[in-house]
C-alpha cells in the first residue's frame, strides 16, 4: 500500500472540495488514498457471530483493495491502544489507520501556552516526568507504596504533576508514555511501569513519545490532511491563573486554528463545561456552530432528561457527546438497541458523536466495565465491537465514533457506507 502521506494533494483536492456545512461529519472523502488498517479490523470480523453483519464485513475483507480516510472514524488522544497518547507518533498512527478526524485535548503551560495532554495534571501518568529534574517541580512529589508486615497494601503510591508547573520549554523535554500507574510500585520505575497487558509498552521508547503544543498539532493534523476537535480541559489550578482567564483560556482555543487557516467546517471544539461551549455559541458562532458539548455521566440515572436536551438545543447547542454506554442498551435476547437518551436527543434535534471505543480490553470475558455498563449482557466476544458500531452508526445515527484504534472503526465505516 502506498502511504496516506504521499497523497497529500489529492487529500487536500478532496478537503477543499467539500461545502462549507456545519456538519461536515456527513460529507466522506471520495477519492483519497488507501489507509494502513493493519490486521486487527479483519480480526475482529473473523471473531463475529455468524450473521448477515460478519458475511457483510468478510465480503469487504476479502474484495476491498483500498481503504479510504473517514470522517466516521475518531482518533481518540491519537490512538492511544498502542501508542502513547497525545504525542507525535500516536497522532500519525491515527491518520495512517483512516481517522478522518483526530482529538488534540488542550491545556496551559505555567507561560500559558496551549499543549496536548489530557488533563493539567496528568504528566506523572503519561510522561516521563518523574523520572527527570523536573520531577521537584511536581505538587505532589512521588510517594512509594506503604505495606504492612503481611504484605498488605496501606497506602497507594502517588503523584501529581501539572503542565501549569511547567515553562513551555520545560514541558517540550518530556517524553510521552502510555498512561498507566501502578499503585504498588515502591520506587519510582515500578510505578511508572504500569500499562494495562492488552496494551503495550513497544512504542513508548526513549526517543519517541513527542509531546506537542497545540499549535504543532495543529500544523501536523493540517500536514497528515485530518480534521480536528480539540477538547478544551478543566484546569486543575485556580482560575482566573496569573491573569488568564477562563474565557481568555477558550478563546485562545479557537485563535490558534484561526491563526492557523483551520475553517470552521474543520474544527470540532469539545468541553465537558456548558459554559465553554455557550462561549462559543455566543462569541466565535462559526466555529461554535459545531461545537461538542461532552457529557460526563457516569452511570445511566445521571444522563440528561428530555427536557433538558431540548434546553441545550435551545441554548444554540447542536452536539452532544455522551460516552457509549448512555446511547445503547440490550434485551432479553441478547440484541443491542438504542437506549431511551439516544431516542430523545434526537427528537431534541440534537446530533450525537461518542467515546470511546477500543478502551474496554479484552470484551470476552465480560465485566467490560465503564464504556459497556448498560448493554454488557449482550456482548460475549471481541467481534461484537461490530455489533456495537453497526446499532450506534444505523439505528442511533452517531456522526462520527472515537477510538483508541481507529484502523477499527475506520474499517467498519469503508464497509458499510459511513461517511
Amino acid at each position: 500500500m502506498r502511504p496516506l502521506l504521499n497523497h497529500l494533494a489529492l487529500l487536500a483536492l478532496a478537503a477543499a472540495s467539500l461545502p462549507a456545512l456545519a456538519h461536515d461529519f456527513d460529507r466522506g472523502r471520495d477519492g483519497v488514498a488507501s489507509v494502513q488498517l493493519g490486521p486487527r479490523p479483519f480480526f475482529l470480523a473473523s471473531e463475529m457471530s455468524d450473521g448477515p453483519l460478519k458475511k457483510r464485513l468478510q465480503h469487504c475483507a476479502a474484495h476491498r483493495e483500498t481503504f479510504k480516510p473517514t470522517l466516521f472514524s475518531i482518533g481518540h488522544r491519537g490512538a492511544p491502544l498502542l501508542f502513547p497518547e497525545h504525542t507525535k507518533e500516536s497522532y500519525e498512527a491515527a491518520a495512517r489507520s483512516g481517522a478522518g478526524i483526530v482529538e488534540c485535548d488542550v491545556t496551559f503551560t505555567k507561560d500559558k501556552e496551549l499543549v496536548c495532554r489530557h488533563a493539567q495534571n496528568d504528566l506523572h501518568t503519561t510522561t516521563n516526568i518523574l523520572a527527570t529534574p523536573l520531577a521537584a517541580k511536581c505538587v505532589k512529589p512521588f510517594t512509594p507504596a506503604v505495606f504492612d508486615a503481611a504484605g498488605t497494601l496501606i497506602a497507594p503510591a502517588a503523584a501529581e504533576c501539572r503542565t501549569a508547573e511547567l515553562t513551555l520549554a520545560e514541558f517540550k523535554t518530556l517524553r510521552g508514555k502510555m498512561d498507566a500507574f501502578n499503585p504498588r510500585g515502591r520506587t519510582v520505575a515500578e510505578y511508572m511501569a504500569g500499562t494495562a497487558n492488552w496494551r503495550t509498552d513497544i512504542h513508548a521508547g526513549p526517543t519517541s513519545g513527542t509531546l506537542l503544543t497545540l499549535k504543532e498539532a495543529i500544523a501536523l493534523f493540517k500536514k497528515l490532511d485530518v480534521k480536528m476537535t480539540p477538547e478544551l480541559k478543566s484546569p486543575s489550578v485556580t482560575m482566573p491563573f496569573d491573569g488568564f482567564t477562563q474565557a481568555a483560556y477558550a478563546q485562545k482555543m479557537i485563535d490558534e486554528h484561526r491563526a492557523a487557516g483551520v475553517p470552521p467546517r474543520d474544527l470540532w471544539p469539545q468541553s465537558f463545561d456548558i459554559n465553554d461551549v455557550l462561549y462559543w455559541v455566543k462569541h466565535e458562532p462559526a466555529y461554535g456552530r459545531q461545537a461538542v458539548y461532552l457529557d460526563d455521566a457516569n452511570v445511566a440515572a445521571d444522563l440528561p432528561t428530555a427536557e433538558q436536551l431540548k434546553a441545550y438545543r435551545a441554548q444554540g447547542i447542536r452536539i452532544v457527546a455522551p460516552p457509549l454506554f448512555a446511547l445503547l442498551t440490550a434485551d432479553t435476547s441478547g440484541n443491542i438497541l438504542p437506549s431511551q437518551y439516544a431516542r430523545n436527543a434526537k427528537a431534541a434535534g440534537l446530533d450525537i458523536i461518542t467515546w470511546t471505543l477500543e478502551r474496554s480490553g479484552i470484551l470476552a470475558d465480560g465485566g467490560n466495565g465503564f464504556y459497556f455498563q448498560t448493554f454488557d449482557a449482550a456482548i460475549q466476544r471481541e467481534g461484537d465491537v461490530y455489533r456495537v458500531l453497526d446499532v450506534l452508526a444505523e439505528q442511533v445515527g452517531v456522526l462520527g465514533v472515537f477510538s483508541d484504534w481507529p484502523a477499527t472503526t475506520s474499517f467498519y465505516a469503508n464497509c458499510t457506507g459511513q461517511k
